[in-house]
């Protein structure tokens, strides 16, 4: 039944944005295209989203069984994490999965304690509640460039990691857009002023990768999108301007992790977090963002807590330190 709570923005070219109520307000979106009659879905968010989900088909008078897909970007839970309970309420949905993330989606057992070393058991519990599998029989792999039909509107898949590896873009050419999962970063709709959308990285565990993250912006840019749809939180469409200052701030990112002065006194974590706080704040700050310093620490909270779990993983692991990430 409708929840009568969704909140939803037609954005045009059949593309509804939906809230998926995922911790606050305008943080994180599904995507809702229907064409000539046939429905899919990007992202779906948590359990708790998927009646959201299904309050927006009805808005615009689809039924579940015209869905045709569910693109996951990639299977973060925030992502994905509602997937296998949406896929139930929708008999004809087929999944598309990368190739790396799809065996997580069909068991996701070590999915699951992933998370729970991220979050930690409870905030894992009151974010994401029971990871349902999805039917090995519903799931297709997104290949690089594989093409997809709904109602005749051509869908592609590009792999992009950096963020993470089982990534991929989701290329709409009759919006002229790309829906971007993560890779792309984040673009909270608080930080809009008159210069525009403001944009930065999320690096969160285990997968950063700043080469790769900076290769996936130049595939994403060489589409000549006119607009992006971002999970968090969709449509941007300053697009050259945000590319550029993504490549500056995923440099930004790395310069801060490889600055910290490693003292061994074990105050890594916070020192990198008092730092992205600063560096994001200035950044806001120089684009125009007025909320009050409080507000802002609101806003950047979580991601600064994720990106910097990120960065740590990054520091410890990557396989030739001192290697930067590309200068743009």
């Amino acid at each position: 039944m409708p929840t009568e709570r969704a909140r939803t923005t037609d954005l045009g070219f059949g593309i509804t944005a939906v809230d998926t109520d995922y911790v606050r307000p305008l943080l994180d979106a599904s995507h809702l295209l229907v064409h000539n009659g046939r429905g899919a879905f990007v992202d779906t968010g948590a359990n708790s989203s998927v009646a959201c989900l299904l309050e927006a088909l009805d808005r615009v008078s689809l039924d579940p069984a015209d869905v045709d897909y569910v693109f996951l970007t990639h299977v973060h839970l925030d992502h994905a994490g509602g997937a296998g309970l949406l896929m139930q309420a929708l008999p004809n949905a087929r999944a598309v999965i990368h190739p790396r993330g799809a065996r997580h989606m069909a068991d996701p057992a070590r999915l699951i304690a992933g998370s729970k070393a991220v979050y930690g058991e409870e905030r894992f519990d009151q974010l994401y509640g029971e990871i349902l599998p999805i039917d090995d029989a519903r799931i297709v792999i997104a290949d690089d460039e594989a093409t997809f039909d709904l109602g005749g509107r051509t869908l592609k898949t590009l792999h992009t990691e950096g963020h993470a590896r089982h990534h991929y873009c989701l290329h709409d050419p009759y919006s002229e857009g790309v829906f971007t999962g993560d890779s792309f970063g984040i673009s909270y709709r608080e930080l809009d002023t008159a210069a525009g959308e403001f944009v930065y990285p999320t690096t969160t565990p285990v997968h950063f990768d700043p080469v790769a993250a900076h290769e996936a912006i130049d595939r994403i840019l060489s589409l000549a999108p006119s607009r992006l749809y971002l999970t968090h939180f969709s449509l941007v469409t300053d697009v050259a301007r945000l590319g550029a200052d993504m490549h500056r701030r995923i440099d930004g990112f790395v310069a801060l992790a490889e600055g910290d002065p490693g003292t061994g006194d074990g105050d890594r974590t916070e020192r990198l977090q008092e730092a992205m706080y600063a560096y994001l704040i200035a950044e806001a700050r120089a684009h125009g963002v007025a909320l009050d310093e409080s507000s802002l620490r609101d806003v950047l909270s979580m991601d600064v807590t994720l990106n910097v779990m990120g960065l740590e993983h990054w520091l410890d692991n990557r396989p030739e330190p001192g290697a930067l990430s590309k200068t743009h």
